[in-house]
């Protein structure tokens, strides 16, 4: 008996150390998102809006680097739904990309877990629907991912941590605009600027009595790490708080060599993190400004966003003129430069304890070069479309990576030009075939009328080069081969060229877009189908997960789904309920003897 009770003990304690081996993994986060329409009246106009969770905007998401995300999303629409994580590498998981391309659409009514790692990330980022306009009507929300403790931020830790949503919004719905687009009508002007959500703070007369505007609370003498994010439609916005300097710290998951801008141009898709300190009077409150750029300043005055930066002890409210915009009507270099003075810091660490310049980009070989040349809409089959290289991409019936599992045949073709061609624009399903640990050139021409924002799913890139004019090989002697930032959205002007660097060691199909709503909506992108041949195990890429859904060739493996249910379970609980059950099981015996 006193053996047995010993084995009994014993196993007590195994299960103790089984509980613990069970979570000493990398932690997990565990996120319920409903999807539902809302009427709201941002602009003084009752409209109907995507709200998550009952809110307009979405709740911020709060992670920390290398954290096991869990999201259950409720798609409580009538039409279907993906979202997608700009910025967030998905690691080995396309899967959870939520485009077309990667993901079947969660049907109305049905819900669908996303589960990703956000492997070696850290920075400001957002979530977003990607089909069918539906980013026009909100469904958006902050994506913050905190470095760990081991990790020493390049700036004393802040006194507070602000997101702030910035994007021009239209008072007519997401499907008058789709339909808008689908007739061959342009969009045409925004009805304003959205902050947090919310309309402009009444600063003249010009604003409508009645709309309600964002208010941000702050301490004096304290500083606060400002997220600003632009989740609109095709605007680029110029950010400033009246009085304040911006100190910038970090750009899309990589911190920047520190330094103050009055004021930052933030265009569609991009985040940036600022460091504000509280140091001026408190005479009255301050505005915080969102404006159009590269349009006419006279014309477009109501597409301005105005929220207030309300010290605690503030003695008055903001009057007065908003602070002034870049006065560069007619000095076009001001805002390329203002890009280009972006850097990385190269010995701060990033997610991880190596310096983020310990990747010396400027000296690998270049192994493939890719020009992507979009031009204005066309129409092709008489429909008006957009294009790279003369191309209007047109989504497959089933997503790339989950046709390649199937081994289907004709979802999709690998033939995209490296270069444009010289041929009547067509619509096609037209893939990169790109080589897996290639470290490939990309040059984007903007030979469109409108300053475009251009983003990379899976990967953060380098942006090495940017100018007016047409790229030649020569431009690359102005390339910045030393300290470029790394991000995963950058601004390509009217009339000029970007070049970014990136190294393709994330296998999947990942989508490569005009993050321009418009433009994406008629077909400015394609994907980079990258393929590790010598995979047997599955390392280098998951394999489909257990609840992916199937559409297209393969609709008829996906089983009917019941009305929505709670599928938000970490996938830790088979373990802990295992672990728990040993522990259990061995006390009741134990006492019984």
């Amino acid at each position: 008996m006193a053996l047995f009770g010993l084995i009994l003990y014993c196993l007590f304690y195994i299960g103790l150390l089984f509980n613990r081996l069970c979570f000493a993994g990398d932690p997990f986060a565990n996120f319920e998102l409903d999807f539902s329409y809302m009427t709201v009246s941002p602009l003084g106009v009752p409209q109907q809006v995507i709200a998550v969770n009952g809110n307009f905007p979405g709740p911020t998401l709060n992670v920390t680097t290398n954290y096991n995300v869990v999201v259950n999303v409720k798609n409580k629409l009538d039409e279907s739904l993906l979202i997608t994580w700009p910025g967030v590498e998905m690691r080995r998981a396309s899967w959870q990309d939520g485009v077309l391309g990667t993901n079947c659409p969660i049907p109305a009514k049905w819900n669908w877990t996303y589960q990703f790692q956000v492997k070696d990330q850290i920075g400001s980022y957002y979530y977003v629907p990607s089909l069918s306009f539906q980013r026009a009507a909100g469904g958006f929300g902050g994506f913050i991912i905190t470095n760990r403790k081991i990790i020493s931020l390049p700036f004393n830790t802040p006194d507070g941590d602000i997101v702030i949503t910035i994007g021009d919004w239209y008072t007519r719905s997401h499907k008058e605009l789709r339909a808008s687009l689908d007739d061959g009508k342009e969009l045409g002007m925004p009805d304003g600027v959205l902050i947090n959500g919310k309309g402009p703070f009444k600063y003249n007369s010009s604003v409508p009595d009645g709309i309600e505007h964002e208010t941000v609370n702050v301490d004096p003498g304290k500083t606060y790490r400002i997220r600003v994010i632009n989740v609109g439609v095709s605007t680029c916005l110029n950010f400033r708080i009246q009085s304040h300097n911006l100190l910038l710290a970090e750009a899309e998951g990589h911190y920047t060599s520190q330094q103050n801008y009055t004021s930052l141009d933030i265009h569609v898709g991009q985040s940036y993190s600022f460091l504000v300190t509280m140091d001026q009077n408190a005479s009255s409150d301050y505005y915080i400004v969102a404006s159009a750029r590269f349009v006419n300043q006279s014309e477009w005055q109501r597409v301005t966003g105005v929220a207030i930066l309300h010290y605690s002890n503030a003695k008055g409210q903001a009057s007065g003129p908003l602070p002034d915009p870049p006065n560069d009507v007619f000095d076009n270099s001001f805002a390329l430069n203002q890009a280009m003075s972006i850097r990385m810091n190269n010995t701060a660490s990033g997610a991880r304890p190596n310096p983020q310049g310990s990747f010396r980009y400027g000296s690998i070989n270049v192994t493939d070069v890719y020009v992507l040349r979009s031009a204005p809409p066309v129409t092709i089959d008489g429909k008006r479309r957009a294009t790279f290289n003369g191309i209007s991409f047109v989504n497959p019936n089933t997503p790339v990576r989950l046709a390649d599992t199937y081994n289907l045949k004709g979802s999709y073709k690998l033939d995209f030009p490296n270069t444009p061609l010289n041929r009547p624009p067509i619509m096609d399903r037209s893939l990169i075939n790109a080589t897996y640990k290639g470290f490939v050139e990309i040059i984007l021409e903007n030979n469109d009328t409108v300053v475009q924002s251009f983003h990379m799913d899976g990967y953060s890139f380098f942006v090495v080069g940017m100018a007016y004019g047409e790229w030649t090989e020569n431009s690359r002697g102005s390339y910045n081969r030393w300290d470029a930032i790394a991000r995963s959205t950058t601004q390509v002007f009217p009339g000029g060229w970007t070049a970014i660097l990136v190294y393709l060691d994330n296998v999947g199909a990942w989508n490569l877009r005009a993050v321009n709503l418009d433009r994406w909506y008629l077909g400015q992108e394609t994907y980079m189908r990258i393929i590790n041949p010598e995979d047997d195990g599955q390392k280098t890429e998951s394999p489909p997960p257990d609840n992916v859904l199937f559409c297209g060739a393969l609709s008829h493996f996906q089983k009917p789904q019941k009305a929505l249910s709670s599928a938000a379970f970490s996938i830790q609980e088979p373990l802990k309920l295992k672990s728990n059950f040993l522990v259990a099981l061995a006390a009741v015996i134990y006492m019984m003897i």
